[in-house]
């Protein structure tokens, strides 16, 4: 009977319950009366089964327990249960005492009676239920542990919530061949309790003393510093690390909670959480009509999906290469098959094609992220970066204005603030744009300003990982190079964040934390690629390139900064505007006129004009990129000692 309980359907718990509802009553009639006593109230019982047996399944079934999958019963199902047999029992006892009122000397039902038929109810309607529900995970624990593998001693990194999930989960799946050994955790109160009959054997200082194949690093919410310690600690052990995804990545939908898989970078620059209020975003995006540029690119995509679950009414996806938008297209289409998608291939700085984009979809919401973003490159082709960033985004405002766009966001980035390469002083002028253009219609149109966005294409972090790939060297163009990171979905929240919070003309930006050295990201991903510095893979410092400087900044000097609901949410109001639209309006005509004249010496100084704060990269000190002083940053005190080869090599792309 066990073996067949996993497999036992709602029409066979309706047949038990015919054979054990009539069953209980005879128990119940037993419990009260003595054996003598029985004979004596025969009618009664009869009388009592014919009219509870069916209440009791009309009242099962109107209240839906007949619809339920009892393999997987909880919580939810018991307390069903409970309500099921309390309402049928109080109709029954309302019921049988009316007819005993009437049929009085005929009939006599003691009161009790109804109380502990409906205790057995309880019994004999939860007792088969839930035995199936224990006894199919049972048996597919013992299938699956006559397929497991050798089994591998592993530690879990955090007792909390995520740690017991990882637990379970090993015990559910005896084949995984992963056996807990015991948890880890910072909280000295939970050592030594016990979790899923695994016990809590201290901190993370407690790594090195276990022999074990591996730890599992389960804290989703933890800080960039404590996984990085936490790495460093099993890899003095000799002991691999692997972790869950981080909250952004569990939040986003991408992964579930029990997606172990091998600790990469992005890990170890977690930071604490944006609060996010899904709620007002949902509640902005759901039913509207929403159009994203660059929507093939990492931002654009990761922004079509965020905005995809909140079911807006139409999704337009705008980019300039096809590849891309057919690829998003189809991962959108794949996990929300019933939303209307629209595939465009424009650029955004072809007026005409965008007015027929604007008319055929009448966007209500704007997200403009389409964009020239690589600093050196733009440095070599300026006219584009003004063309593509600014003109492109000009079109924009004037067809958002026109259409009657009710939102407008603009991504900017950090690059913006006190540029020295062509790339940022346009995203600085497109900002004043934005602004200007708020402040011409009173709505909601605002700019987001980030700093590198992790893993995105052209960044960084890929272009390490395929010099990692070739064996070295990894190449960094500064030894005190810093700049702020995020994760795309960081970037996106921020996003979403700021078009609900917009008012018009804010420029918002995330407290980022601390900029991180290159150098050290260079290193932290030779490590975990399971090289060492100097021994296997080289870092070269090639100079700093055309456009670039040591450290960005968040805001303008002057600018003023004032928090928001949002902890790690800032608005940055600027200070430094033209002092009519019409001033930006020529000023920005004139640019646009340089620009497809080639004419770039002038087009830097129009640049410089309309951004003070702009200072061209050609002024950058020459010393900052010597090799010798190159030599003398990496000599420094309170270095970590590595191989450096200082070499005259170009910079990489």
């Amino acid at each position: 009977m066990v073996i067949l309980m996993p497999d036992l359907r709602n029409r066979h718990f309706f047949l038990t319950d015919l054979v054990l509802l009539p069953a209980a009553v005879v128990v119940a009639f037993a419990l009260r009366f003595d054996a003598m006593d029985m004979p004596r109230h025969t009618r009664s019982m009869l009388l009592f089964m014919a009219l509870a047996v069916p209440i009791k399944l009309i009242v099962f079934r109107l209240f839906g327990l007949y619809r339920r999958y009892w393999r997987y019963a909880s919580v939810d199902e018991l307390m069903l249960i409970v309500l099921v047999t309390g309402v049928s029992s109080l109709l029954i006892a309302a019921l049988l005492f009316g007819l005993a009122v009437r049929l009085a000397g005929i009939i006599w039902f003691p009161r009790s009676i109804p109380f502990i038929d409906a205790l057995l109810t309880l019994l004999v309607v939860g007792g088969p239920r839930f035995a199936a529900r224990l006894a199919g995970p049972r048996l597919q624990r013992q299938q699956r542990w006559r397929q497991r593998g050798p089994e591998k001693p592993v530690l879990i990194m955090g007792a909390g919530d995520a740690g017991a999930m990882i637990v379970r989960e090993m015990q559910a799946n005896p084949q995984l061949g992963l056996v807990a050994v015991g948890f880890l955790d910072d909280d000295p109160s939970k050592w030594g309790v016990q979790i899923h009959g695994v016990p809590v054997l201290g901190g993370r200082q407690h790594i090195p003393e276990y022999d074990v194949a591996e730890v599992i690093i389960a804290m989703p919410t933890a800080s960039g510093s404590v996984i990085r310690e936490i790495v460093a600690i099993c890899s003095r052990a000799g002991v691999p690390a692997r972790t869950i995804p981080g909250l952004y990545d569990i939040l986003s939908g991408q992964v579930s909670i029990n997606q172990i898989r091998q600790v990469d970078i992005e890990d170890l620059l977690r930071r604490d959480a944006v609060r996010t209020d899904i709620t007002a975003v949902e509640r902005m995006l759901c039913g509207r009509r929403v159009l994203v540029t660059g929507a093939g690119g990492s931002i654009g995509a990761e922004l079509c999906r965020q905005i995809a679950r909140c079911e807006p009414a139409v999704l337009v996806l705008v980019g300039h290469g096809e590849n891309s938008v057919f690829s998003v297209f189809n991962q959108l289409k794949r996990l929300w098959p019933g939303l209307p998608l629209y595939r465009v291939i424009a650029d955004v700085r072809d007026a005409d094609r965008m007015r027929q984009v604007f008319q055929i979809h009448q966007p209500q919401i704007v997200f403009h992220a389409a964009a020239h973003k690589h600093v050196p490159l733009m440095e070599l082709n300026a006219p584009e970066a003004v063309t593509n960033n600014v003109q492109g985004t000009a079109c924009l405002l004037k067809l958002s204005e026109a259409y009657d766009v009710e939102r407008f966001v603009f991504i900017s980035t950090d690059k913006a603030v006190n540029p020295v390469s062509v790339m940022g002083a346009t995203k600085r002028v497109a900002e004043l744009l934005v602004q200007q253009s708020a402040r011409r219609t009173g709505r909601p149109f605002v700019a987001v300003r980030f700093g590198n966005v992790l893993d995105s294409r052209g960044s960084v972090v890929p272009l390490f990982r395929e010099q990692i790939a070739q064996g070295g060297p990894v190449t960094v163009t500064h030894p005190e190079i810093r700049r702020y990171f995020m994760t795309i979905a960081e970037a996106v929240q921020l996003v979403l964040q700021s078009a609900v919070l917009g008012r018009g003309g804010e420029v918002f930006l995330l407290d980022m934390g601390e900029p991180i050295r290159i150098a050290d990201l260079a290193k932290d991903m030779i490590e975990l690629s399971g090289f060492q510095v100097g021994r296997d893979i080289d870092i070269v410092y090639t100079g700093l390139r055309p456009g670039e400087k040591l450290v960005e900044h968040l805001y303008v000097v002057g600018e003023e900064v004032v928090p928001t609901r949002h902890e790690k949410i800032f608005i940055s109001h600027n200070s430094h505007v033209l002092v009519s639209s019409a001033d930006l309006d020529r000023a920005v005509e004139e640019l646009l006129v340089l620009a497809r004249r080639g004419d770039e010496s002038a087009l830097r100084a129009k640049l410089r004009e309309i951004v003070p704060q702009y200072v061209p990269a050609e002024a950058t000190s020459a010393t900052e990129t010597s090799p010798a002083s190159l030599r003398k940053a990496v000599a420094g005190p309170g270095r970590d000692v590595m191989a450096v080869r200082v070499t005259e090599m170009k910079g990489q792309e």
